[in-house]
């Protein structure tokens, strides 16, 4: 009796150590499998977007937006921030960005180098530029600001800068000094603290200022309106992604949660966009404006 217990318990044994040693030896299969790897081998979608505010604030508005975009598609995204605009630039003219948020005249270098398609826009909000000068500032028209040093974010920020410097040039004779700050929030710094009589934004980016800087700033200038801001897309992102992409960020801007995060953009009521859009800046021949315009 005891012989054949002892026998019993050897042959468990054995049969457990069989187990243990198969499935350690399975197991690396396991892992390496097709379901297992589809996670880590998922595309990650670089998603870029124009700094026009400081990148602190960009990434508050912008993380949430792509982490709800993400829910809706099922796809991955990475924001990937640019510290100047000029960065930005020569990273969509390299392709860097799979899909971005630019200006209009982006939209328009950014076809013709890379091919980027845009997929929607802000249906109701039109781009203007403005100039500004302190609340204080004896300047009351643009006349006198020729000669004068007026900062601008960059030399291609469009509303902000190109549009502003194009129709001073073209319709007022007026040629500024410009001084090139890097976002639209270090105009508006630049211009309170007197560092330039003047300074080019958008009326969008003064709205989204403190209180001690907007209440210190007066318009004096705005120009001609354009389509806005679109988020476009890289032809190396396949179709259909493109499309989940535009439908669900109009169904996004649908929802009492997601149009209040679009409105931090901002981006009030989100529609379809084309190149067509932007046929108006194309038109503009903003590329014979110079650099020190």
């Amino acid at each position: 009796m005891h012989t054949t217990v002892r026998l019993a318990m050897i042959m468990t044994l054995f049969y457990a150590i069989i187990l243990v040693a198969n499935f350690y030896l399975l197991s690396p299969l396991v892992l390496a499998s097709p379901a297992a790897g589809i996670a880590s081998t998922k595309k990650v979608y670089r998603f870029g977007v124009v700094p026009q505010y400081g990148q602190r604030k960009l990434y508050r508005i912008w993380i949430p937006i792509l982490a709800k975009l993400e829910k809706e598609t099922g796809l991955k995204f990475e924001l990937i921030g640019s510290a100047k605009i000029p960065d930005f630039e020569k990273r969509f003219l390299s392709g860097d960005f799979d899909f971005a948020y630019m200006n209009p005249y982006h939209v328009v270098s950014a076809n013709n180098r890379q091919g980027y398609m845009p997929l929607v826009r802000d249906g109701v909000r039109k781009l203007q530029g403005i100039l500004v000068v302190r609340k204080d500032s004896p300047i009351k028209a643009i006349q006198a600001l020729s000669g004068k040093t007026v900062a601008y974010p960059s030399a291609y920020a469009l509303g902000a800068s190109l549009l502003l410097r194009a129709e001073l040039k073209r319709h007022y004779n007026i040629i500024t000094k410009p001084r090139y700050v890097k976002t639209h929030s270090s105009v508006y710094l630049h211009v309170v603290q007197k560092l330039a009589v003047a300074g080019g934004g958008v009326r969008s980016t003064l709205d989204h200022q403190k209180p001690e800087i907007r209440n210190r700033i007066r318009i004096i200038y705005e120009t001609q309106a354009l389509n806005p801001h679109p988020i476009v897309a890289h032809p190396r992102v396949p179709a259909e992604h493109m499309r989940r992409v535009q439908q669900s960020l109009i169904r996004i801007s649908g929802q009492s949660s997601g149009d209040k995060l679009l409105k931090k953009v901002p981006m009030r009521f989100v529609t379809k966009a084309s190149l067509m859009d932007y046929d108006s800046v194309r038109k503009l021949k903003l590329g014979e404006i110079k650099d020190n315009d």
